[in-house]
């Protein structure tokens, strides 16, 4: 009897300090757009959205607080601090909410030509391609590449692991690599 009066306390404390143990780590998303403005004074970036509207990105007044970003979207972004190219084409990592939101990375999608399509999905190969009905009834394929980023349910996440079904809502940015179309970035919606 004596030893589960020593167990009660010491399994309680170990779930009090739990919390403790566990730093908070912020969940990053995804979007695309032009970067229309970069203020190192004011440690600002705004981007002109491919979906409408300018959003105005912190940079981060942290650099210690903590992001979970893909381990295979991370080697291709350039960090907030580090991002110089006023105008490109890019896919902006940041976490926070609609008021407040912290840029990550980005990275830069190059020169284009690039594609929006909006559709829903009819087949769905993991991590190979993807074939939507978009809104004027046209089908269209898209192979999915080792660089395809998405935004799906739980945050950004490389493109191979993305989670989609039939009948989903689904927003493709593409461009025409090596004669294919190709998924750079994948959203739900």
């Amino acid at each position: 009897m004596p030893g589960a009066f020593v167990k009660i306390p010491a399994f309680a404390g170990l779930i009090l300090s739990l919390p403790i143990a566990l730093s908070a780590q912020q969940v990053v998303h995804a979007l695309t757009g032009t970067v229309s403005s970069i203020n190192k004074a004011g440690e600002t970036v705004a981007i002109l959205q491919d979906v409408g509207g300018d959003s105005v990105f912190q940079n981060p007044a942290n650099p210690k607080t903590r992001v979970v970003l893909d381990k295979k979207i991370g080697p291709g972004t350039i960090s907030a601090d580090a991002f110089k190219d006023n105008g490109a084409y890019v896919i902006v990592f940041y976490y926070g909410g609609t008021d407040n939101r912290t840029v990550v990375a980005f990275k830069n999608l190059g020169s284009g030509p690039f594609s929006s399509s909006v559709g829903t999905i009819k087949k769905y190969e993991k991590a190979h391609a993807i074939t939507i009905q978009d809104e004027s009834g046209a089908m269209q394929t898209f192979k999915i590449g080792a660089d395809t980023v998405a935004e799906g349910y739980a945050g950004a996440m490389d493109g191979t692991r993305f989670q989609a079904s039939g009948g989903d809502k689904i927003r493709i940015v593409s461009a025409v690599i090596d004669g294919t179309p190709t998924a750079l970035f994948l959203r739900t919606m």
